[in-house]
């Protein structure tokens, strides 16, 4: 096997990259040094949001990194105050106006927010705002199989991927079904497990199946995401981790070893603790 990123193709035929680049936290002056050092290491989808407040800081390191435009995939997404129609598609206008980019390769619903109940609302903007070239592709983010199953129903149209939070700790059996009963893709946010990442990345049943290819944990994990057809966007601002996380492909995990982190998932392993 080789270390060159292999990619998904979405079921709209965008293609994309089995793993990605997450950007929350990264904000000014270090945020652009650290996602600039990114795509110098190699990554090409760089995922941000319209809550993490960083969507220029993306533009600029994009600019200054000196690759076309073409050559990276950008991702954003709508939160929930603008689900109502007539706010979310000047919100997608700003959203690129802040970035400084004609179009999102990926825009994404950040959560359906049941109680408000205006999601469809926005997943219908976004629909529209494809049509009018501000999106390539469309998507959603902490979706679940009945949310998924109201859009295809009431708009015909369905997500090409949901993002949701995915890690050993807690795998998602649920949701991730919902996203394979429609072709949409699975893309993991916090993938090492975020809060949690000091005791998941000293998983010592993780880290023995890691030695058997001189890995770290944190490799291993991103290598079990990968093979069980997840796309996860892990974010660092250290160079040596950002081309760790990606240095998957030299090595594959066995039927076992996938089943053994895979029963790591416990009831409480949500990092938000819902």
């Amino acid at each position: 096997m080789t270390n060159t990123i292999p990619t998904y193709t979405l079921s709209d035929g965008l293609t994309v990259p089995v793993v990605g680049f997450g950007t929350d936290k990264l904000k000014g002056a270090k945020g652009v040094s650290s996602i600039k050092q990114a795509l110098q290491n190699g990554y090409r989808f760089i995922d941000t949001a319209y809550s993490y407040e960083n969507e220029a800081t993306v533009g600029k390191a994009v600019k200054e990194s000196g690759l076309n435009r073409s050559e990276i995939l950008i991702s954003s997404k709508l939160p929930e105050k603008y689900h109502q129609y007539d706010l979310a598609i000047p919100a997608i206008q700003e959203s690129l106006y802040r970035a400084g980019l004609d179009y999102y390769d990926l825009y994404l619903i950040h959560w359906p927010d049941p109680e408000q109940d205006k999601y469809v609302e926005a997943w219908q903007a976004l629909i529209d705002a494809q049509k009018f070239g501000l999106i390539r592709s469309i998507g959603v983010s902490n979706f679940h199989p009945e949310h998924l199953d109201r859009l295809k129903a009431e708009t015909g149209i369905v997500p090409v991927i949901n993002q949701i939070q995915t890690h050993p700790y807690y795998i998602q059996d649920k949701l991730i079904d919902g996203n394979n009963a429609h072709a949409i893709q699975t893309q993991s946010w916090s993938p090492l497990g975020n809060r949690m990442a000091d005791d998941l990345l000293d998983n010592q049943t993780i880290k023995s199946i890691a030695e058997n290819y001189n890995k770290s944990i944190g490799q291993t994990i991103l290598r079990w995401q990968v093979q069980s057809g997840f796309m996860p966007i892990p974010c660092s601002s250290s160079s040596s981790h950002q081309k760790e996380n990606l240095h998957l492909f030299d090595f594959e995990l066995s039927d076992n070893e996938m089943h053994t982190i895979s029963n790591l998932s416990k009831p409480d392993g949500d990092i938000y603790g819902g």
